[in-house]
């Protein structure tokens, strides 16, 4: 053998150049390369020496065996897949003595990421690795295998030697915080793939705009308003922000749409803020939940309650200038109203995101190229909010304001239809008849034993009077038929399911027309209603109130329209208006809106 004379360079070794080449060629993928993983090839290491090509640990390093002979190709996808185990979390970083994983759970985590490789190809994998695997995720696979056993074909497909671990959980011994390999990785994927679909549309090389890489950081981030985010779009039109007046944002909910006004400078973090604000006001539907209220204030009410909660999550930062009281915290928006409602002259100087004297809640979408209409709203802001809430609190991102919970909770569950609210307010304050047995009135007798009497069942006079209620219908002109139907139609089949014998039914328009007690199938069908003039209710709320047969504890149903005067019912009630009407008083009974 020749040797090698005095100051000449060492030559290189080859299994070194094919592990150099397999890095280089990981590099060379964006996602894998974000992964700030450390390799050691170091023959004093016990771990490199004993793997066959790699082996990964909760530490981040991955340890390669220093003079194990393979290609270029090869070692790529044995540091591939290492870095997938950090980047799945397979093998998270954390403080303290941790139990190592069992057999199942190391193939099941192996086949898991040689499943991804097919479709995210990186080197070549071994020809001893199967050609397809099984569908579920690690927790699944690795449950099945627990109780059934790994099979065959699927126990050696990690980069050591069968039966050896390729993940091994190490106690975090570093002072720095514990990184988040799962995290980084996730977001260097979503901007690898983004990447790639704006090369695939012919985006290569556009730049997205201030608001474009908020919206995108929320897809990617910020799982609470990721799938809002996702599923908004903003319309970005500085002639379209002129001539509609809107100084830096607006959102309008019915067509999914949030309107910037591009000549507004911004930094990336208050967009986010001025993003995520527009993003609750749609989610939370606060234009449908202004009522009768003054839209100008309560918009003013719900920037208060949604500004408070942003800082308080620390989403981006708040610009200058927008409203915020940390004196209104866990305040819901309706008692932010009732409190701004006290000094209207300096409130209606108050400005949103659209400007001094507008809301920046717009009830219809504005017209612009390419807008159309959006379906199926209420499932959509509900379904994103509350996924985004689920992987919010899986992923442990931090706690929110408890007011926003709550409100993201009842969003979770779909409002009851007002005729099951109706029915309940029957059970509640309706009593049903309950019958009396008496040999005074003898029941038919069995034909098996017809030599025993048996007690017959009837309603004495007074258990009836006792079970019933009252109805004032409103007939005047304003009225609706369709509702007069559904109302009178939905009270006689509760009525009738509750044995109630009979209603007290008051007609009301100009005046009061006592209809006296009507069963219920009357109520339903045979009932003509008088009137038709205008709208005075309190005579036939007085008129059953002085009505000496009218039990004192019977409850009242009123139907309206809304264009009604002022109420004062003393016993127990309840008003049956259609979906959108409002009453000119804040009502004390419950409120059943017909859809």
């Amino acid at each position: 053998m020749k040797k090698r004379g005095p100051g000449q360079p060492a030559k290189p070794d080859p299994a070194t150049l094919a592990y150099e080449a397999g890095r280089a060629a990981v590099r060379q993928n964006p996602a894998l390369h974000a992964v700030p993983a450390t390799h050691c090839r170091d023959p004093r290491c016990g771990t490199c020496t004993a793997a066959v090509l790699a082996v990964v640990t909760s530490n981040g390093v991955i340890h390669a065996h220093p003079t194990r002979h393979a290609e270029p190709a090869e070692w790529a996808w044995a540091l591939a897949h290492c870095l997938l185990h950090l980047g799945f979390g397979h093998v998270p970083a954390a403080k303290g003595t941790r139990p190592q994983p069992d057999h199942a759970e190391l193939a099941a985590r192996c086949v898991v990421v040689n499943r991804f490789l097919l479709t995210f190809p990186v080197g070549r994998a071994p020809d001893r690795l199967p050609a397809a695997y099984p569908g579920g995720d690690e927790e699944q696979l690795a449950g099945a295998w627990s109780r059934d056993g790994v099979p065959p074909r699927y126990e050696d497909c990690g980069t050591n030697a069968p039966g050896a671990p390729d993940q091994i959980l190490e106690g975090w011994s570093h002072w720095q915080a514990a990184p988040d390999w799962q995290t980084g990785f996730a977001h260097a994927l979503t901007r690898s793939v983004s990447s790639t679909m704006e090369r695939a549309a012919g985006r290569e090389g556009h730049v997205p705009r201030p608001w474009e890489r908020a919206l995108n950081w929320f897809v990617s981030s910020y799982p609470l308003l990721g799938g809002l985010a996702a599923g908004l779009e903003v319309v970005a039109d500085a002639e379209l922000a002129r001539a509609q007046g809107i100084d830096v944002a607006a959102v309008s909910a019915s067509a999914g749409e949030i309107y910037v006004n591009p000549l507004r400078t911004f930094t990336d973090d208050e967009w986010r803020f001025i993003l995520a604000h527009e993003m609750l006001h749609a989610a939370l539907r606060h234009c449908e939940r202004r009522g009768a209220r003054d839209p100008y204030l309560h918009n003013v009410a719900a920037d208060y309650v949604v500004n408070g909660w942003l800082v308080e999550m620390d989403v981006g930062e708040m610009p200058d200038g927008l409203l915020y009281d940390p004196g209104l915290k866990d305040l819901a928006v309706e008692e932010v109203y009732d409190r701004l409602t006290g000094d209207l002259r300096r409130m209606r100087r108050l400005a949103t995101l659209r400007g001094k004297g507008r809301g920046d809640i717009l009830g219809e979408p504005l017209p612009h190229a390419g807008s159309g209409p959006y379906t199926d709203l209420d499932a959509f802001y509900r379904r994103g909010l509350v996924q985004g809430f689920d992987l919010h609190e899986r992923g442990k991102r931090g706690l929110l304001p408890a007011g926003l919970v709550e409100e993201i909770r009842a969003l979770a569950q779909p409002p009851v239809p007002w005729d099951a609210r109706l029915a309940r307010w029957f059970d509640e304050y309706v009593p049903r008849p309950e019958p009396v047995r008496s040999f005074a009135r003898s029941a038919r007798r069995q034909a098996s034993t017809p030599d025993i009497p048996r007690a017959g069942r009837y309603f004495p006079p007074e258990e009836v009077a006792r079970c019933t209620f009252g109805v004032v219908l409103d007939t005047s002109g304003s009225m609706d038929t369709t509702l007069l139907g559904k109302a009178l139609g939905a009270i006689a089949s509760y009525a009738e399911a509750r044995d109630v014998p009979a209603a007290r039914v008051v007609f009301c328009d100009a005046a009061p027309y006592d209809a006296g007690y009507l069963p219920p199938a009357d109520i339903a069908g045979r009932v003509r209603v008088r009137g038709r003039g205008g709208t005075v209710l309190q005579p036939g709320i007085d008129l059953l109130h002085r009505a000496e047969d009218f039990p004192p504890r019977a409850p009242v149903l009123v139907i309206t329209d809304g264009w009604t005067d002022t109420l004062r019912i003393r016993r127990e009630h309840a008003f049956l208006v259609p979906q959108g009407a409002s009453l000119p008083f804040t009502p004390r009974g419950p409120v059943f809106r017909l859809a």
